[in-house]
């Protein structure tokens, strides 16, 4: 009896959102007419999860609809577990009251997260607090700051402190200002700041990082799907070396940067010394590795080789690829794009004829029919990956066409593209 396990459901994280327990086999509610912070820091304590934040009742939409497995708790606040605390009230004094689902939000819900970064260790920085999302304030904002982030995330150690909104504008809160850390703090809410919430800043000063740990991936060229293939890697780009380059690296490195799934070795190269570092070495990617950043190699090295001949130098087959999905005959449908290895759809603001024609000219199928909007066949998945596309007609691809990248979130799946063109593939 003391010890019925709690879960909380419908929250960001595992320490916080709407409270349920499980008897007798089975997950059921827990309401309550009166709960407050003292059967909250027991919920906390319970699942190891901190001091208790806060104490509610989950609006109309987060209720549950299950069974009950509790109703009504009085707790003094020092029980270890919810079971313990006073379940036996009378009838009466049940009656009395209201019960309404209950939910808490413990000091272990608190996360950091980079948004909207190009990989997982540079971008926007946000925390999760009192059950949302929110940014930090650039005032004050600098290297021992994101040091604390780098390393909360397990990104090593902080290149670049970035402000005025370099990674794209959030929403919501801006939980934190004026903060001010050593750099040895475990936690960014361990550093002094401003009181949560408090601020006079907008969403254009909202600070982000970039970590040693980031990489990436580019082929120095003007279509950045031929040329020599670089890494960045501690802050600067440098060149990725070509003993032991097998196919599949070759092919992998392609995928990565979008340019389709495959290509070859420039092997016509001049001679002469390196200038600047060459990172990396020996990339042996194998038929088991589905990422470039898995494949094995020598360890970081700048000096990994030092003359041009070793240089990687490649050129990728596939530089466009777009696919219209839904239709019969793959001249109907909603329009993909393949971008950084993976295919992504097109937000419909401002879609239009000559931006249809483009599409349906890319795809091999002759002049368009229409343009549609509003996910005309069905909502995609993954990453929009343009937005407000601005095609004159007579561009080669939809890639050539004026556009903004689609990570600003103004765009939701629903809003997808779609052609109809008037051939067949």
């Amino acid at each position: 009896a003391g010890s019925a396990s709690l879960r909380l459901v419908l929250g960001g994280s595992r320490c916080d959102g709407r409270v349920e327990i499980f008897q007798h086999g089975t997950w059921g509610r827990v309401l309550d007419d009166h709960w407050d912070m003292r059967e909250a820091s027991v919920v906390c304590r319970q699942l190891r999860c901190g001091e208790a934040e806060t104490a509610y009742n989950p609006p109309k939409p987060q209720r549950g609809t299950g069974p009950v497995g509790l109703r009504g708790v009085r707790c003094a606040g020092h029980e270890a577990n919810l079971t313990l605390c006073n379940t036996s009230l009378p009838e009466s004094m049940l009656a009395a009251g209201i019960a309404e689902d209950v939910g808490v939000v413990c000091r272990g819900s608190r996360q950091v997260r980079l948004v909207n970064g190009p990989g997982r260790c540079a971008g926007r920085v946000e925390i999760y607090y009192q059950g949302s999302w929110g940014t930090i304030c650039d005032d004050g904002w600098d290297l021992p700051d994101a040091t604390v982030v780098c390393h909360q995330l397990g990104c090593g150690g902080a290149v670049e402190a970035v402000g005025s909104a370099q990674f794209g504008e959030g929403s919501g809160q801006i939980w934190l200002d004026a903060v001010n850390c050593s750099g040895a703090e475990a936690a960014l809410w361990d550093c002094p700041a401003g009181s949560w919430g408090q601020h006079d800043c907008g969403h254009k000063e909202d600070a982000g990082v970039v970590c040693s740990e980031f990489v990436d991936l580019r082929l120095e060229n003007s279509d950045g799907c031929s040329g020599r293939l670089q890494v960045f890697y501690n802050g600067t780009w440098g060149s990725v070396c070509s003993n032991s380059m097998t196919p599949k690296t070759v092919s992998l490195a392609c995928k990565e940067l979008g340019c389709g799934d495959g290509g070859f070795l420039e092997t016509r190269l001049p001679y002469g010394r390196v200038s600047g570092p060459a990172w990396l070495d020996r990339v042996e990617c194998g038929e088991r590795n589905s990422s470039f950043w898995q494949c094995p190699s020598a360890p970081w090295d700048p000096q990994s080789c030092d003359d041009l001949q070793d240089e990687t130098h490649i050129t990728c087959n596939d530089r466009e690829k777009i696919r219209a999905v839904g239709g019969e005959n793959g001249c109907l449908g909603r329009v993909e794009v393949w971008h950084r290895g993976s295919w992504g759809t097109v937000c419909d603001d401002s879609w239009d004829m000559q931006d249809a024609e483009v599409a349906c000219r890319q795809l091999g199928c002759g002049p368009a029919v229409s343009a549609l909007d509003k996910a005309a066949f069905g909502e995609g998945t993954g990453p929009i990956w343009l937005e407000q596309v601005e095609c004159r007609g007579t561009e080669p691809s939809l890639q050539d066409c004026w556009a903004r990248p689609g990570d600003s979130g103004a765009c939701r799946h629903k809003e997808d593209a779609a052609v109809n063109c008037s051939g067949e593939r």
